[in-house]
Formats: structure tokens, sequence, C-alpha cells
């Protein structure tokens, strides 16, 4: 180990010659200036006269060493420039092995700089704001190990009246504001269609720091709840919409049936938050301060200067603490989170970067071992070269140097056509990344991913050519030069450094292999899990009414949906306000009777959903006992309620809940009666478990945003149905916004995510177990390279074909075996990182390795084949002719 620590100081002694020779230079003049001083001392001269005449004899010492030292520098220079010729030289004579060696550290370096251009956007970069370090978000938090911890579906939200003692109470924020984003309908010229529209607090826009590039923000009047209020617009919106006309400001959008005046734009990029299109005010008002158990809304602040965020957290935990005793009923078990803006944005998302971008470096780490063992391979034949260099007087140190020359130019040439790889990677990243992914648009091969393929591409040049270069450079003159060309004198140390290459090699793509293995299977469970309804073949249509009668929305779906019914084509047809896959509003509630003082927190949660007659039947869900909906379930008559088995499980155990009384606090705390139960639904997507669940009629309940998700189940593809139903609405009413999709596109969105892990990681270990395969077909064609005279001694002793051939198939598996068992235990341990990502799947699945042991083994065999199929053809008096 001391002899290749010694030889890379050399390395870099040589690589940073000019820094060591100016040190070196310094502290000789100052030994030459201090002699000089005391030698006219001692000559009689006095203090001053004796360092001007040091000085004087200093300048001539100097301009001597600057000149030595100069001409060093030259030299070195010189040689550089030598080497890199002659490795551009080298190169031009090798096009084969250049294109694959090139090739192969391009694959490395471009998927690297591909996966972090992404990291880089999504994790490293601020964001766009002044001083984005100080912008926070807070939110409400269950205190864990409480009661209540396993209610989280009020996590993250806040009320508005708690918000009003945070801002009011706390010091260590400069802004802070509430709050609340959803696509709403807007009209911003004949036709009505979906924005995403943000309502914000008076400080909103101070916490971000941002200024209107045109126009102004809100007054305090505009925000008053009854106003005209007002509209502020994103620039992407105003180039869209308004062609980037000035005039803009003071024209109208229509939102909900209220015309709002455009008063400002705001600049380029901003679009807080997610992807925002317009921006209306909310200032607080009486009837807000009255509901401090409703968590509707969220929040953001910008911290002091100077401000840590451990200080505002401990602050904030106080406030939450005074809350609590003041208003048990709603803060009982709640705390309050602050947390950086960035990190809150990234959420999941960076361990999943973290991960592939780790994926990837062992994908780099393969491509450098099975380079080097190309290297190594090449450094046989060019033995008897390096001889006679050596014999000619070039020292080791210049060698290694030559060699490390000839990988660092290689290197180069890879990192730019890698490069250029990242470039369509990183565009294929973007485009198969989930939708919840934040800062896809900031994704760019810009400085730092430049900066990031520079550097790696010098890290692989080391990696990959230090070794070859150390092996070539030991060589014995006497016997290099007495031998043929064909020869080597190094070739067996050679062959086994090779191996063990082959060996890292193996193990590294074990390691990815198992890693991908356990992510396909998990992949696999989560298709096949049951879902509680059938996807195929359902036309969802969503649909705002811009009217703010409860009696004229509840009939455009009454008149709508018969019609959908009886086109043809459709088997059944109802609505829902959140299709499977979304979870749209939850709430505790309580069976049989409601206290006088209810506590809603400690209350068992259900999903609260408002559906029409005919949505179980249109998406499949069974009816377990008890009756549907029907039309006659109106305003007028007793409320009544749907539940599924988790509700019925959960609040009566072996009970028949038909006619038993259900509250929620959904927009009246009426006693709704249980007519039936309908099996579970899985309503956040296939990998979360069924949630207890309440249904309600549309005709008997408001539904958030005036808005019905139509679903319809066709007899073929639901796509073909999607202007019929479009002209349907049209003609219930004109101004109607809607949007389609179906709801196998909507199941999609929910494993966006596992689907890109799973995808990546499949490339990923696909690329490893190739580039580890390449290399044992390398190792063992070079062996029997090497071998061949021994093989036709073997032969012409009486050997036969079937065992030669398991002489190198033995030696592949050796290699195989050793990899394996080193990669196996490896995955056994980095596996567990994944534990978050894996559904239905153990991180150490006895299943999943030895799958992956049985594929190895098999790659392993078949890239050995070939060479020893050669091995095995070796005419014995060729052979012995040879030698």
């Amino acid at each position: 180990m001391s002899r290749w620590l010694t030889q890379l100081r050399l390395i870099l002694q040589s690589v940073f010659n000019r820094e060591r020779v100016d040190l070196e230079l310094e502290e000789e003049l100052q030994e030459h200036l201090q002699r000089e001083i005391e030698e006219g001392l001692r000559s009689g001269l006095d203090q001053e006269e004796a360092r001007y005449a040091a000085r004087r004899a200093m300048g001539a010492i100097a301009k001597s060493k600057e000149e030595s030292r100069d001409a060093r520098r030259v030299n070195f220079i010189d040689d550089l420039s030598r080497d890199l010729r002659y490795a551009g030289r080298s190169m031009r004579r090798s096009p084969g092995f250049t294109t694959l060696a090139v090739m192969i550290m391009a694959l490395g370096i471009g998927a690297n700089t591909a996966v972090f251009s992404v990291v880089n956007a999504v994790l490293l970069k601020p964001l766009a704001y002044r001083d984005p370090e100080r912008i926070v978000t807070l939110s409400t938090r269950v205190i864990a190990g409480s009661a209540n911890a396993a209610q989280t579906s009020l996590d993250e939200q806040i009320s508005i009246p708690n918000f009003q003692d945070w801002h009011d109470q706390s010091s260590s924020f400069e802004a802070m504001a509430y709050y609340n984003g959803r696509e709403i309908p807007a009209t911003a010229g004949a036709t009505a269609e979906y924005a995403r529209g943000t309502q914000v607090g008076p400080e909103f826009f101070q916490v971000f720091d941002v200024e209107p590039v045109l126009g102004r923000f809100f007054t305090t009047e505009e925000g008053k709840p009854g106003s005209g209020g007002a509209a502020m617009i994103s620039y992407a919106y105003w180039q869209s919409h308004f062609a980037g006309d000035p005039h803009a400001l003071g024209q109208t959008i229509r939102v909900y049936g209220r015309a709002l005046p455009v008063v400002g734009v705001l600049p380029p990029g901003y679009r807080f938050p997610d992807d925002t299109d317009l921006w209306v005010p909310r200032n607080i008002g009486t009837e807000d301060m009255k509901d401090r158990e409703g968590q509707n809304w969220l929040a953001v602040g910008r911290l002091k200067p100077g401000v840590p965020l451990e200080s505002a957290q401990a602050e904030m935990t106080i406030i939450a603490r005074r809350l609590e005793q003041q208003y048990p009923e709603a803060n009982k078990d709640r705390t309050v989170g602050v947390k950086r803006l960035r990190d809150k944005m990234v959420g999941d998302v960076r361990l999943t970067l973290y991960l592939l971008l780790g994926a990837v470096t062992i994908v780099l780490l393969i491509a450098c071992a099975n380079t080097a063992t190309l290297l190594l391979g090449k450094a046989t034949a060019r033995t008897r070269e390096i001889a006679v260099r050596a014999a000619l007087g070039a020292s080791r140190r210049r060698i290694i140097r030559q060699l490390i020359t000839e990988s660092l130019l290689l290197a180069i040439v890879a990192g730019a056509a890698g490069l250029l790889l990242a470039y369509w990677g990183s565009a294929a990243l973007v485009a198969v990344a989930p939708p919840g992914m934040p800062r896809l648009t900031e994704v760019a091969v810009d400085r730092w991913v430049l900066a990031f393929t520079i550097g790696v591409s010098i890290l692989t040049s080391l990696l990959f050519g230090l070794v070859p270069a150390m092996y070539a450079s030991q060589i014995d003159l006497n016997e290099a030069l007495k031998q043929s060309a064909a020869k080597s004198v190094v070739g067996g140390g050679i062959i086994r450094m090779r191996g063990l290459l082959v060996v890292g090699e193996i193990a590294m793509a074990v390691v990815l292999l198992s890693g991908s293995a356990l992510l396909i299977k998990s992949f696999i469970a989560l298709h096949r899990v049951a879902l509680g309804f059938r996807p195929e073949n359902v036309l969802v249509m969503r649909a705002t009414i811009p009217a703010a009668s409860t009696q004229d929305i509840s009939r455009f779906f009454q008149d709508l949906l018969p019609k959908i019914a009886r086109t043809p084509g459709v088997l059944s047809a109802g609505a829902t306000m959140a299709p499977p896959g979304h979870i749209e509003s939850s709430g505790g509630y309580f069976v049989d009777h409601l206290p006088s003082q209810p506590d809603w927190t400690s209350a068992p949660n259900a999903v609260l959903s408002v559906v029409a007659p005919g949505t179980l039947a249109a998406l499949a869900i069974p009816l377990k006992m008890g009756r549907d909906f029907s039309e006659g379930d109106t305003a007028e008559k007793p409320l009544v309620a749907l539940v599924n088995e988790a509700l019925m499980r959960r609040s009566f155990p072996d009970q028949d809940p038909i006619g038993r009384t259900i509250f929620c606090p959904y927009d009246k705390l009426q006693g709704m009666t249980i007519i039936g139960v309908v099996g579970d639904v899985r309503q956040s997507g296939p990998a979360d478990e069924p949630k207890p669940e309440c249904y309600m009629t549309y005709r008997q309940h408001l539904f958030n945003g005036n808005t019905l998700s139509v679903v319809a189940r066709t007899v073929g593809d639901p796509i073909a149905l999607e202007e019929t139903l479009r002209r349907l609405a049209q003609e219930t009413s004109p101004d109607v916004p809607m949007k389609f999709t179906t709801m196998d596109a909507t199941l999609s969105e929910n494993v966006a995510a596992p689907r890109f892990r799973t995808l990546l990681f499949g490339i990923f270990a696909g690329l490893a177990v190739c580039l580890a395969m390449a290399g044992v077909y390398g190792v063992m064609a070079f062996a029997v390279s090497q071998r061949s005279n021994e093989i036709g001694l073997r032969m012409a002793l009486g050997a036969s074909t079937g065992s030669v051939l398991r002489l190198i198939l033995r030696q592949a598996l050796i290699c195989g075996s050793l990899g394996l068992a080193l990669g196996l235990a490896a995955a056994a341990a980095g596996t567990r990182m994944l534990t978050s990502m894996l559904f239905q799947v153990q991180p150490n699945d006895p299943w999943v390795y030895l799958a992956v042991a049985a594929l190895l083994g098999v790659v392993t065999l078949v890239a050995s084949y070939v060479p020893a199929r050669r091995a095995a053809k070796i005419d014995p008096l060729t052979a012995l002719r040879q030698e």
C-alpha cells in the first residue's frame, strides 16, 4: 500500500510542479538574504548598508533562480504538450480500442451528468427568490406519540384563527401569510377553462419579496370579504391570454361568476404555489375567526435577518402549547412545524434522487473498471515500447505521467461525448419524471453541470488510468527487450488484476440488480392489488358550475347525467366530488348521537365523499348491504348516507349499520341515516390501504368549488366519447369549463413515482449487467490469449475439448462467485434504504436474491462461453510452434 501511495504522490507532484518550485524558490531566497545580511555585518557595514548590499546581491541570485524556474516551467509545458500529442497519435493508431473505451466511459459519464442535472435543479439550486433560505413553511403537526398521532388528515394545513395568533404572537418573522390554491374555472376570453388559482393573505408577496412587472399589489379593501375583489396574473398567463398587452390591466377575468379586474402582472418564473396562473386576495373576516377547527389553509413566512430556523421553531412550539391550553377542543395534541420552503418542496423526492445518483455512480465505477481492464490488456502489447523508452532514459515517473496523460485525454473525449448524451438524457428524465416532482422546468445543462462533467472526467481518468499505468511501468528491461511483442512478463499480474476488477464489477452489478429486482417486484405487486373498483373503460369529465345557487348546481347534473346514461356506448354514468385516487375532504365523525360539545380532534376520521346516483355502478364499486342512492333522496327528504366496510369494521363491529345514524362535520351537523354499505376503495391510490369512508348524495349536500367529476363506464375506448360528452355539457350550460381524462390515466398518475424509480433503476441495472458481462468476456479472452501455449500443451498431452472448456468456465465462475458473494453482502445492507419505497416486499426477500444469483450465474457463463470455445479449438501444433 505504501508503494502505491508513493507513486500517487509522485504523480501529484509532477502535476503541481509549478507550486512546488515557487515554494522552494521563496524559501531559498529567504535563506540567501539572511546569509548576505550576516556577511555584510561581519565585514563592518552597519545594518542599513548590509541590507542594501544584500538586496543587490539577491537581485542577481533571484534573476538566476527565476530564469531556472522559467526553464523548468517551459520544460514541464513542453513535456505535457509532447505527452498530449503522443496520446492523440496513440488513440488514432487504435481506433477500435479508442471507440470502445470512449463509448463505455461516455455512457457512465453521460448517465451521471444527466441525473446530476436533475439533482442540481431540484435539490441543490437555491430558490429564485431573495434570501431563499429565510423562506419557510408553517404547518400543523400532530404530536408524535399522542393519542391522535394516527390522525394525519389535517397534517400540514392550518386554520385562520390559529394563523392569526401565530402572526400576532411571534417575533421571528418579517412577514407571514396564508394561502390556498386549486384549479378553478376562469374565463379570460370567450371560452371557460380551468386555471390554477390561489387565494392569498395580505403579506403573501412580502414573504417572497417580489414586485409586479406591471401594475400593483392588492389594496386592503380588495381583500375584504364581500368586496369586488381583484386578480394578479402570472407572466405566462399574461402572455398566453393577453398576448403581453400592457392594456391587460383593468380587463376582467370571470371566476365563479365574479368579474375580477386584473391589477398586476408578476415577474417571469414566479408561479408559487404549484404553477399558479392567478392570485386573488383573501383577508381575514369575522366569520373566519369563528372556525378554529377548520384546517383549510397553508402558510409561509420569511424569517427576520439573522434568525435561525431552530429559534423560530422553538418560538412557534411555545406558541402552539399556549394555544393548546387556551383552545383544547381545536388544538389538542397539535404543534407547529417550521421547515425551509425548499426542503418542503422536495419532500420524498430527495431520497429517490440521491438513490438514483448513487445508482449511476455505481454504473460509472463499473465503466471505470471495464476501461481499466481494457487498458491493462493494451499495456501488454506496449511492454516492449515502454521498455525501449525506459532503456533510453525515461524515468518511471515520466512513463506513468505519459500513461496518465493518455487516460486523461481519453476521459476528456468521453466527457464531451457524455455531455451530449446528458443533454438528451436529462430531457428524457424530465419526460418520464412523476408530475409531482418540483422544479423540473429548471433542469438544464448549465455551468454547474458542465463543471460536474469536467470533474467526473478528470476523476475517472485517474480511476481507470492509475492501475494500468502502475503495472505497465513495472517492467524488467532485460526480460522485456528479449521477448516478442506478443508476450509480456507482467501478463500474470495483469490477469490477476483484471480478474479483481471484474469481481468488483460483478459485485456492484449485483447491488444494482438486487435493488432493481426489489422495485420491480414491488411495482408488480402494486399493479396486482385489489383497488375496490374497476378503472378500465371509465371516462372522467370534471365540470365546474359557475352558479351561486345550490339548486342551479344540482339541476345541471340532474339534467346532464340522464343524457349521458342514454348515450350509445355508455353503460352507466354517475358523478363524484373526488374520483378514486384523490381525497377531496375528510373529517371526524360520530355514530348514533352527537355530543353537546363534540371533540372532533379525537373523533375517528373518515373520507367524506359527495356522489350522485349511478356512481357505484359506473365505477363498479360493489354494494354489500342495503340500497344505493336514488333521485328521490332530495334536500327535502331525510338525510341519508352510505358507508364502506372499513368504517363498518371500525364503528359497527359484528353489527348491522343499516338504519343507524352518522354525524359528519361537512356542511351540516344533522344526523344521516345509513342506508347501505359498499366495498372498500383505495382512495389515495394503490399503495395506501382503504380508509373509512362516508358517502353523501349531491342533492342533499354542497360540494367543494361547485365541482363534480362525471364518471361514465363505456363499452369501448372512453376517449372516443369525449366530444359527445362535451357537446352534451355545453348544451346543458354553455359556460361550463370541462377537463377530460380516464380512470386508467388517473391511476397511472398515482403510480408515477414508483414507475419512475423502477424504470430508471432497471435501466441502470441493465447497463451494469451488460458492462459486467463485457468485463467477464474481456478477461476470459485475454486469459485465453495469454495461456494459449499452456492450453496447446495440455491438449497435446491428451486433454479433451470438454476439459479445456470446463477449465476456462471454472475460472469465470470463480470470479463470478466471488463477485456474487461480495455483491449480495453489500446488497443486503444497501437495499434497506429502499424500505420506504417498497410495497408488499421486504428488502431482504430471499427469492429476489436467489433470482439475482441465478441471473448473474447465467450471464457469467454466457460471457465466458465464447472465449472458452475459442480455447477448446486451439491447435496444439500451432500453439507449440509459436512457443
